[in-house]
């Protein structure tokens, strides 16, 4: 914890949430997260969930119809975050789900803040426990559907998100 930044309670519950997939209602269903971006707050001293930047399970086909180009652009030009994205692929063999953690890091972004999210980047990893996939992106390029199944599996991964990959 480099950069001593503390990470809010309300990160963790929502990566907890993510994480464990109870058998639930269709209706808890849809409120599930299937994204969710995490930023500094405006002192520096603690990742927060961002405002509105998030995408419900139940928004997919209905008010989104790519969720992950969605999530992609919901990310800012000029600046860095965090992000959880809930990764629905295919292999050969089988349907996956499994939780992503991004560290968006654009090359438009200023120095301190690259900094700073890099240096605070194990103290949310820390919370972050089991997530076996993890991205840093520095532009747009990084987040292809290519890229994105070769941190998934590589070549055993036929789709991703319903698209062939």
């Amino acid at each position: 914890q480099a950069s001593g930044v503390q990470v809010a309670d309300e990160v963790c519950r929502i990566f907890y949430d993510m994480k464990v997939r109870k058998c639930s209602t269709p209706e808890e269903v849809k409120k599930r997260k299937k994204a969710v971006i995490f930023c500094l707050s405006p002192d520096k001293k603690c990742i927060i969930v961002e405002e509105g930047k998030e995408i419900l399970v139940g928004d997919v086909g209905v008010t989104v119809t790519d969720p992950f180009k969605h999530f992609v652009q919901m990310l800012p030009e000029k600046d860095c975050r965090y992000a959880l994205y809930d990764a629905s692929f295919e292999t050969k063999e089988s349907k996956k789900e499994e939780l992503m953690f991004f560290l968006w890091a654009p090359e438009q972004a200023p120095l301190k803040s690259k900094m700073i999210y890099a240096s605070s980047k194990d103290a949310i990893k820390k919370k972050f426990q089991g997530i076996k996939h993890e991205c840093q992106a520095n532009g747009p390029e990084d987040l292809n559907r290519a890229c994105i199944a070769e941190k998934l599996g590589g070549s055993l991964v036929v789709a991703f998100e319903g698209c062939p990959v």
